[in-house]
Parts: C-alpha cells; sequence; structure tokens
C-alpha cells in the first residue's frame, strides 16, 4: 500500500524509515538510563557504581543526541510523509495497551476466591442425532460409557420420513437409550436444540448437562467447509449457557488417516543424505534398486 501510495519513490519512502529509527534509538536509550538507575539503587560497591554511573552518562549523552535528531525530522518531515509514522506507532500502541488491560480484567475474573465446589446433584447427558450412522453410534458408545445419571438421545424432526426411517431403524437395532424427537415446524433445528437443552438445564438448576455431539475429522480444509458446520454452529449457542458442557465425539474419516501420516512424516535432516544415514526407526525405508535387466 506504502509503496503506491508514494508511486515506490525511495526519498518519500525514506522519511518513514528515519523516524522509526529515531524512535527505537530514543527509547532504547530511556531504557538503558532506567536499567542504570534501577541497578544503582541496590548496588553498594563503589567501583561497579563508578562504572554503571558512566554508562549511565553514555546513554544519556545517547538519549539527548537521538532525541535531537528525532525532533529536528519530525518538524521537517512531518507532512512528508512521518505523519503516518507517528500515527501507525500510536494506533499500535493504544492496541497493545489495550489487549494488555483485557489480559489483566481476565485474570482478575479467574482468581479463585469464593468458588463454588459443590459437585453437581445429577449429570444429564444428551447425544445429538441426525441419522443413525457410525459417527452416531460412537457418540452413543462413548456416552453410555460414561456413566450418567441419565442419558437420552435427541433428534430434530426436520423431514417427517427421515425421523419415521430413524425411530424404525432405532427400534431394530435395540439401542437401549431412548430417542427424544423434537418439533420443529419451520424446519430448523438449532433453536429446539437450544431451547430443550435450556429447559433441562432450568428444571433443575443444580445438575450439569452434558451434551454430545458426533462430528467429523477430515484432512483437507476445503472438507470442513462441507461438514460440521451444524455442530458448529450448536456449540457456538451452547457455550453461552451456563451448566451447560459441550463434548466433541470426533470420527475420522479416511481423509484425516492419510493427512496424519503425511503430517508425521519425518524428513532427512540436513546433511543424511550425503552421509548416507540410514532411515529413521519412525521412517519406510526405501525399497530397494532393482537390478537392470539384461
Amino acid at each position: 500500500i506504502l509503496i503506491v501510495a508514494f508511486d515506490a519513490e525511495v526519498t518519500r519512502l525514506i522519511q518513514l524509515y528515519i523516524v522509526g529509527v529515531f524512535v527505537s534509538f530514543t527509547a532504547s536509550q530511556t531504557g538503558m538510563i532506567r536499567h542504570w538507575n534501577r541497578l544503582l539503587a541496590t548496588e553498594s560497591d563503589s567501583a561497579r557504581r563508578a562504572t554503571m554511573r558512566r554508562s549511565r552518562a553514555i546513554n544519556a549523552f545517547g538519549l539527548s543526541v537521538t532525541a535531537l535528531v528525532l525532533v529536528v525530522v519530525l518538524v521537517t518531515k512531518f507532512l512528508l510523509g512521518a505523519y503516518i509514522a507517528i500515527l501507525a506507532m500510536g494506533f499500535l500502541y493504544v492496541l497493545m495497551k489495550a489487549i494488555r488491560r483485557h489480559y489483566d480484567l481476565v485474570n482478575r475474573e479467574l482468581v479463585v476466591e469464593d468458588f463454588n465446589t459443590a459437585l453437581p446433584s445429577r449429570v444429564h447427558a444428551i447425544v445429538l442425532i441426525s441419522r443413525l450412522h457410525k459417527p452416531a453410534m460412537l457418540a452413543l458408545s462413548y456416552a453410555r460409557a460414561s456413566r450418567f445419571n441419565t442419558l437420552e438421545a435427541v433428534t430434530v424432526e426436520v423431514e417427517a420420513d427421515k425421523t419415521a426411517r430413524l425411530l424404525e431403524e432405532w427400534d431394530q437395532r435395540g439401542i437401549p437409550v431412548p430417542l427424544k424427537v423434537l418439533n420443529s415446524p419451520y424446519r430448523e433445528f438449532l433453536r429446539p436444540i437450544v431451547r430443550y437443552v435450556r429447559e433441562v438445564r432450568r428444571q433443575s438448576p443444580r445438575d450439569v448437562v452434558m451434551v454430545f455431539i458426533p462430528e467429523y475429522v477430515v484432512g483437507h480444509w476445503w472438507e470442513q467447509l462441507l461438514h460440521n458446520q451444524s455442530a458448529l454452529r450448536v456449540k457456538g449457542r451452547l457455550l453461552f449457557t451456563p451448566g451447560v458442557m459441550v463434548t466433541s465425539v470426533p470420527y475420522q474419516l479416511r481423509s484425516s488417516v492419510a493427512a496424519n501420516r503425511r503430517a508425521e512424516r519425518i524428513q532427512h535432516m540436513p546433511g543424511e543424505v550425503r552421509r548416507g544415514a540410514p532411515p529413521r526407526a519412525d521412517q519406510d525405508p526405501e525399497p530397494p534398486e532393482e537390478p537392470p535387466q539384461s
């Protein structure tokens, strides 16, 4: 952007560089003076104090020179482009101060003072089901193995025929988990789920509601755009509900297995091929070359 704005003229772009350089020089000299002042406040040896005073005097002289040059540059080059560097530095300073203030507020909020350590009375588990496939069966198995006080599966009736087939298959497989169907007259799935989970939580404020969401683990970025969008929307809404815990149950698709193998593949370190080092233990050795055909 700056190259286009200044027509790639070095004479005009150098104004930004000069301001940045002398601001850095002035700030570094100021920091060194503060450094020596802190050391002098605790040092008792006279010889070391003399060395520190000499170093502080050198930094003070450097500060006066760099500050003088900075003032001259600002006065003479301000309208020629130096104001851009000043505005950018001011913006970054305010931004970093705001970020630091945010972290300080969060740290104060997270301090353990009168935190309620009482255990919940009961834990209600809810497994979200869209259709009966491998990720759903994995989520049901995990929820059953966790042994909650109550466990149920929940689906949203967006299309009546699909819900009927799901109920029929549910009974045929004999899954020992009750399946609750939430009506959705406007063919939406998010609001009925959030409303039901919050209603369960409202009926028992001292209990905890655990929601299991099956998710696909994919190996390509474009697959992420095609899958898990509904799960992300549900999690995004439920995370704002106190007393509701959301658990993602991952199911690895074939593409994720191949991507994981590619990520774990370790290449030769620099110089190993030249030295003829053998393959690592976690690498597959290269197949031997076939002898030439006679």
